[in-house]
């Protein structure tokens, strides 16, 4: 049986998006799930038919193992110091989890998240994209290299994918080629793209998207170095590449502040994406959440989509806004892969926040617990529901937010609003 023990795993430098980083679980204990003081499990518009509701999820990496048991797999060989071809995840996942009917449909991976899609209805769906989609061979000699042929983009528009965020440190994986033919490949697709272009203006541009006759949604997306992004990676006038963040500093939200004013109307329901911190541990520096709270206070952010931790961690709510401080994976071929098994990265969050696009504020924040399990995303056992929910809680406990859970383990977050609370504790 194919097996990587917890010293080799440890020692993989290609597993660079596993890398342990200092900082872990505080060890006060969970709340009580009485009623939140002063808080709201919902907050209702006058119209709530005029409500506006996403979908967010964490990283999707549909490349490596994923893309091999996709109908038009790449070249499986890698440039991993440990693991030479990405068939080898394929086969981690079997050993740990059983046989995968290779070749999968396109909808395969998706498995009972799509009949959520379905009940909910979100008006707009964006994930996070950790991978390039292209045929480029021009790998970066960064330790871990994700890509998925395009042939297979499928996989994404089955369901119904609207915006790709791209500011992570896996789209140019496969260099500037890799970078153009994932933009080309998702705009032939119908699919927008945000946080990496050809150029630093088309890099930091919105993706826009209307919900109906509700009104817009705008997604920005920036990364930061701290997730793992190289510096060479940022876009430039004359260079294609990444929003990268130069910091999280008062000038940066300057910056944000001016680009989205530029486009935004009245109305519009603003999303910013950030691929920050590293991948292992739940705390939250001050800085990010101070940053966060600028973006809201001074730009105009209606929500924040957090990403990068391989796991979930806390959500705040601040002047009716809600912060995503990382939403965890939900689509990856970790399976079988041993080293940090308490966080738990198998399991994941569909989040449905639907906001009030006349106020912008957070109206009602809905979460369905998944397991990943043979590359397919799969509802939460009730035991499994509940960890993710202690986990929620106890994160959530300095933010003031904790969560209830109803009968089919559907979690609905609960919070006393971070501005009238004024310091985090």
């Amino acid at each position: 049986m194919y097996s990587l023990d917890r010293r080799d795993f440890l020692k993989l430098s290609s597993m660079a998006a596993l890398s342990a980083v200092a900082g872990g679980a505080r060890a006060h204990s969970l709340p009580d799930r009485s009623p939140v003081d002063k808080g709201n499990t919902m907050r209702r518009a006058p119209d709530s038919s005029r409500l506006i509701t996403l979908f967010l999820c964490g990283d999707v990496m549909t490349g490596r193992g994923i893309d091999q048991v996709l109908p038009y797999p790449n070249d499986p060989h890698l440039f991993e110091p440990y693991v030479r071809s990405a068939l080898r995840y394929v086969a981690l996942a079997e050993a740990a989890n059983g046989p995968i009917p290779k070749p999968v449909d396109f909808s395969y991976i998706w498995g009972d998240a799509l009949a959520e899609l379905e009940r909910v209805a979100p008006d707009v769906r964006i994930i996070n994209l950790e991978t390039a989609v292209t045929t480029s061979d021009a790998y970066a000699p960064k330790g871990i290299n994700y890509r998925m042929h395009p042939k297979n983009v499928p996989a994404l528009t089955a369901a119904g994918i609207d915006c790709a965020v791209l500011a992570n440190n896996h789209v140019l994986d496969w260099g500037h080629a890799g970078l153009a033919d994932t933009l080309r490949t998702l705009q032939s697709a119908g699919i927008r793209t945000a946080g990496a272009g050809r150029d630093i203006t088309a890099a930091t541009a919105p993706a826009v998207m209307e919900a109906g006759d509700k009104g817009r949604v705008l997604v920005f997306a920036y990364g930061a170095e701290s997730s793992g992004i190289p510096r060479d990676w940022a876009a430039a006038g004359d260079r294609g590449g990444v929003a990268l963040l130069e910091d999280l500093s008062a000038g940066t939200v300057e910056r944000i502040t001016a680009r989205v004013k530029e486009v935004k109307r009245a109305g519009d329901v603003v999303v910013i994406s950030l691929h920050w911190g590293g991948n292992w541990g739940y705390t939250v520096p001050r800085q990010q959440s101070a940053f966060a709270h600028r973006l809201i206070d001074e730009a105009g952010v209606d929500v924040i989509h957090g990403h990068s931790s391989h796991h979930v961690k806390g959500i705040e709510v601040y002047r009716g806004r809600p912060i995503i401080y990382g939403c965890g994976d939900f689509l990856t071929d970790y399976e079988g892969i041993e080293g940090h098994e308490p966080y738990r990265d198998d399991l994941g969050l569909m989040v449905f926040a639907s906001m009030d696009p006349a106020s912008g504020t957070l109206v009602r924040l809905e979460m369905t617990p998944t397991r990943l399990k043979r590359f397919r995303v799969n509802r939460a056992s009730d035991q499994e529901a509940q960890w993710l929910q202690d986990i929620l809680d106890r994160e959530g406990w300095r933010f003031g937010t904790r969560t209830t859970r109803d009968e089919n383990n559907a979690l609905t977050l609960q919070w006393e609003d971070g501005k009238r609370r004024g310091k985090v504790r």
